[in-house]
């Protein structure tokens, strides 16, 4: 894997991410930063991320286990250390899986397993921040 990061010049903390996939994403910081606040912060990009992955592996271990998922959002509410570098230090993931007939043990199953044993984002950040999570399950037409 692999990315380039690029500065966008003397004005401001724009940052410009080029992915190995070709894909690009645009960092910027808060205004008393140097930043302009034109785009996502690293961090919230590395917590959405975090997000991106374990909500994959839910789909994909619910998808598998061919149940009828409809949707898949986590909500994700962290807390950062106070001092640099500032950590993530608790993050809590509130999942909602939507589907038909959608057994409510077998999501919970499936956070679980995304948190324990396949997303890599979780796996890395569980060393400095405590996880926690919640499962909602909506019955969908």
């Amino acid at each position: 894997m692999e990315c380039t990061v690029s500065w966008g010049g003397p004005q401001g903390m724009l940052f410009t991410a080029q992915t190995g996939s070709g894909h690009v994403a645009v960092m910027d910081g808060a205004p008393d930063g140097g930043g302009n606040n034109l785009a996502p912060r690293p961090m919230e990009l590395v917590l959405a991320g975090t997000g991106g992955c374990t909500a994959y592996d839910v789909v994909l271990i619910l998808k598998r286990g061919r149940h009828a998922v409809r949707g898949c959002t986590v909500a994700l509410q962290a807390e950062r250390a106070e001092t640099d570098p500032k950590v993530f230090t608790k993050i809590h993931f509130a999942f909602t899986v939507s589907g038909k007939n959608l057994p409510a043990a077998a999501v919970e199953r499936a956070v679980q397993l995304s948190h324990e044993k396949y997303c890599s984002a979780s796996a890395m950040l569980e060393k400095t921040a405590e996880m926690t999570w919640s499962v909602e399950v909506v019955e969908a037409d």
